[in-house]
């Protein structure tokens, strides 16, 4: 679906709004990811496939062992990365942008890529990126000049 190029650019209150919804969803998901893990080695554990050794359960182990620690952060980054690069690739919104009628779009209105998407994850300094807004021009933040991409204002569905 492409998106005429006449929408207005989004704002830096209602793009840190959607970022603040999209937190919210991301902390559950994640939430969840981490107690899948910890029920699976719960289920190693109670059948005898390993033991935590000298580590207080699976927090411990998942929080101080030298190699589970830097492998599950890893995990939770790629679930992290991934929630995003999905929906701005497939729809151009995340559910915070939908919730909040923008779009990320390429300026000729078409979905972004996965390049762009990393790249607007990349530089977007966990949202901060968002406060260049107000002294563009454009209203693009510094994330959206790199990846060349733009955040949009929806029209309202009567």
């Amino acid at each position: 679906m492409t998106i005429k190029h006449t929408l207005p650019p989004a704002g830096v209150l209602r793009r840190l709004a959607a970022l603040l919804y999209d937190g919210l969803i991301i902390l559950a998901i994640e939430m969840f990811a981490a107690g899948l893990i910890i029920a699976i080695l719960e289920a190693f554990v109670a059948l005898g496939i390993m033991t935590y050794g000298s580590y207080q359960g699976p927090s411990g182990l998942l929080s101080t062992h030298p190699f589970w620690s830097h492998v599950f952060t890893i995990y939770l980054g790629v679930i992290w990365v991934g929630f995003f690069v999905y929906f701005w690739t497939k729809a151009g919104q995340t559910v915070g942008m939908r919730t909040w009628k923008l779009r990320v779009q390429n300026p000729d209105g078409s979905l972004i890529s996965r390049t762009q998407a990393l790249i607007r994850i990349g530089t977007s300094i966990f949202g901060l990126a968002n406060l260049l807004v107000p002294l563009d021009p454009q209203k693009r933040g510094f994330h959206d000049i790199w990846a060349k991409t733009e955040v949009v204002v929806l029209p309202k569905v009567l």
